[in-house]
């Protein structure tokens, strides 16, 4: 039995990206003229000319609060903002709610949500019993797993979240081969076994997601004999990227054009360097193009000891919106970008802002080999210009800033 979900995990990453490339400008074009909200994002321009990733870096960011606010305003006409491509009918056989509350629709297309390569790598093969504790109310999530274990050809228990006492009894009595849902769910499942007598022998795999699963509980998980991987999916997007029995990180899925760029902006970081992720489904039904997560993730170097080619992403690191209000004034990482890119000298930046609410200071860290106070003086200018707020400026040598993704680090006293 294959280690692989389909040929495409093995492919040559030369063949990967001219075929993604090649279904990039179909995409974009797709949207223009069939989305909306797209046709009025990307009016003007030519979806034959976006061939490469760096064509497409010119294309703007949509992020979830502009989704959300689409949608808010457009709702008197249509639930989706003008995002969707498709009707209500039986090719959109349901649509749920996440929070914000943003609506999604799925799509009549088998594994609409490419769920069913993360199964795979979980472990998952035709003909056994899975255990599905997402919820399948309001949320995809229930959805999501399900139809991408269908496509493996699984069974599924439909056990949804709560009852754990219920959940306990039918897996004793199914003997399903694994579990999906949230990792902290199935160690209150297993506790519960625990604590009933109940033995679950037959539970040896699972998927987890939707939050943290440290190695902690991936450890405790396996002196139980359960095998745990985990992936990352939204529900605007579907699976991003999965674990594979490596544990080196989260391999990218084959359906989406992923970049990562500095926070509060479009700009692409060098490979390594923690970003926000920035995807582009090539789902014709809800066709996203540069869809601004909001999660902080960074490229891995090299490919998957399992054999799999695609690029590697390190995981979640935390959330790209630090968004911090500063003497009455909120300022954003888009402005910190800004500042940046007025000094060709300067590499990256990061605002630090302390003190006590109320009497707060600002410094802007710089990277930068000039150290001249001119130089200093002019960037404490174009801050006070683009954010209305006097800063402090300090000059530091490149490559001496973290890479964990902050443009803006609150290091105020709250207490």
């Amino acid at each position: 039995m294959s280690a692989h979900y389909d040929a495409l995990e093995t492919r040559s990453p030369q063949a990967r990206e001219a075929a993604l490339m090649a279904a990039l400008p179909v995409q974009i074009a797709h949207a223009q003229a069939h989305s909306p909200a797209f046709a009025h994002i990307l009016a003007g321009v030519d979806a034959t000319q976006i061939q490469s990733r760096a064509a497409l870096a010119q294309l703007p960011v949509t992020r979830k609060y502009e989704l959300l606010a689409q949608q808010q305003a457009q709702r008197a006409s249509t639930p989706f903002g003008g995002f969707n491509t498709q009707a209500f009918g039986p090719q959109m056989p349901r649509v749920f709610a996440s929070p914000g509350t943003i609506y999604e629709p799925e799509g009549a297309s088998p594994d609409y949500w490419r769920m069913a390569r993360a199964i795979y790598a979980a472990g998952f093969r035709a003909g056994e019993l899975v255990h599905n504790c997402f919820s399948y109310h309001f949320v995809p999530a229930g959805s999501m797993m399900e139809t991408g274990a269908h496509a493996i050809g699984c069974t599924v228990f439909p056990g949804g979240t709560g009852q754990t006492e219920q959940q306990v009894q039918a897996m004793a009595e199914l003997r399903p081969a694994g579990y999906i849902g949230t990792p902290s769910f199935l160690k209150l499942i297993v506790e519960k076994a625990q604590s009933l007598g109940v033995a679950l022998p037959s539970v040896r795999k699972a998927l987890v997601s939707g939050e943290a699963f440290p190695p902690s509980l991936r450890d405790w998980l396996r002196t139980r004999g359960i095998e745990g991987y985990q992936c990352y999916a939204t529900a605007d997007l579907g699976l991003i990227a999965y674990e594979t029995e490596a544990r080196e990180g989260l391999v990218l899925d084959e359906g989406v054009i992923v970049e990562i760029v500095r926070p509060g902006t479009g700009d692409p970081v060098p490979e390594g360097e923690v970003g926000e992720l920035v995807i582009t489904s090539l789902n014709p039904d809800y066709p996203l193009i540069r869809f601004g997560t909001g999660d902080l993730s960074a490229i891995l170097p090299g490919t998957c000891p399992t054999g799999r080619t695609n690029q590697r992403i390190k995981g979640w690191m935390g959330r790209a919106d630090q968004t911090t209000k500063v003497r009455g004034m909120f300022v954003h990482p888009g402005q910190v970008s800004e500042v940046a890119k007025r000094f060709p000298q300067v590499g990256k930046a990061r605002l630090v802002v302390s003190g006590e609410m109320a009497s707060d200071t600002m410094t802007l860290l710089v990277e930068s080999a000039e150290t001249s106070e001119g130089l200093a003086q002019l960037i404490s200018e174009a801050v006070r210009d683009v954010t209305k707020l006097r800063a402090d400026i300090q000059l530091v040598a490149p490559g001496s800033l973290p890479n964990d993704g902050k443009v803006i680090e609150d290091a105020r006293n709250y207490s």
